[in-house]
């Protein structure tokens, strides 16, 4: 399953996105997403089963490319191997760009711009700037940042390196279109359905993965992996997410915060259950999230390295 050869390519991907970032123009994963939203006008309707059809073809369709990408590296040997499964992991991973904004918002939020903070937050989340202020702000970039830690990072990593180049592919777009139809919009609580639940299997494992990486890695950030466990075990239930609470309340359990509460989207207000005890988060412990979710993805991707190590 954990084939030498592979998992050498996921280190090469997750190396390209440490050191250059997402690709800076013709994304794929952006141009997978104007297709789907292309295809959407010809296979919505108000009801799940048309959604289930939309995410069939889209993913089916995927799958099936990177299927082909794969056999044809297999085929030209061990270096168009990896070099594939590193192109696909690296399209695939966030992380750095991730870490990149995150830091970008505490800059924003530690000198006062509120609007400039306000402009950035898309680039996180799907929230509401307008209607958030600073303290706002930084709880929405703190989860954010949590969440995507693992559906950003970890997630990519233990796909790319249980299945290749196909697995890979099919959870990023299984990702995409969750962040695109999976919300419940009017438009989308029914269409989105499969979307949404396809991504809640897609990242079960590896949200799991991700809290205890947090765990073990909150030290680093001054907090306590007891801490981080206990605030797991006790909270993660209360999210409506199964996956996004597990990541967020570990998150604040390691670094002393309470995340949750009124949470305003574009579609409208959800009221969130608290996750933690301490005080709400503010700009220096947004700082110490990113720095927190760089130890999980460096963390995740020592995972891979020693199995590559062991490997045969």
């Amino acid at each position: 399953m954990f084939g030498r050869t592979r998992l050498t390519g996921v280190l090469v991907g997750s190396l390209a996105d440490l050191v250059l970032g997402d690709p800076r123009h013709g994304h794929p994963v952006a141009g997978f997403g104007a297709v789907a939203a292309a295809v959407e006008r010809f296979t919505y309707r108000d009801s799940r089963l048309a959604g289930a059809l939309h995410v069939g073809v889209l993913i089916g369709a995927l799958g099936l490319f990177g299927a082909t990408a794969q056999h044809f590296a297999a085929r030209r040997g061990s270096v168009w191997s990896v070099g594939v499964t590193g192109a696909a992991t690296w399209i695939a991973l966030g992380g750095t760009s991730l870490a990149r904004t995150g830091s970008a918002m505490s800059e924003l939020l530690g000198r006062g711009d509120i609007d400039g903070a306000r402009e950035l937050l898309p680039s996180l989340c799907g929230r509401d700037p307008d209607l958030l202020d600073a303290d706002g702000l930084a709880r929405a970039a703190v989860e954010s940042v949590a969440e995507n830690t693992s559906d950003a990072q970890v997630a990519p990593l233990l796909w790319a390196a249980i299945s290749g180049v196909p697995g890979v592919l099919v959870y990023r777009g299984i990702n995409t279109l969750d962040s695109m139809i999976g919300h419940r919009s009017p438009r989308h609580a029914r269409f989105g359905w499969a979307a949404a639940r396809l991504d809640d299997v897609a990242n079960y494992v590896a949200a799991r993965v991700t809290a205890t990486l947090v765990a073990v890695c909150a030290p680093i950030v001054g907090g306590s992996p007891s801490a981080a466990l206990s605030v797991w075990r006790r909270d993660a239930a209360r999210h409506p997410s199964p996956n996004a609470g597990v990541v967020e309340a570990a998150f604040a359990g390691a670094l002393g915060v309470r995340l949750g509460g009124p949470t305003h989207y574009q579609y409208g207000l959800q009221i969130r259950p608290t996750l933690g005890d301490g005080p709400a988060p503010t700009v220096a412990d947004l700082r110490r999230a990113v720095r927190l979710s760089m130890a999980v993805q460096l963390a995740a991707a020592a995972v891979v390295s020693a199995a590559a190590r062991s490997g045969r």
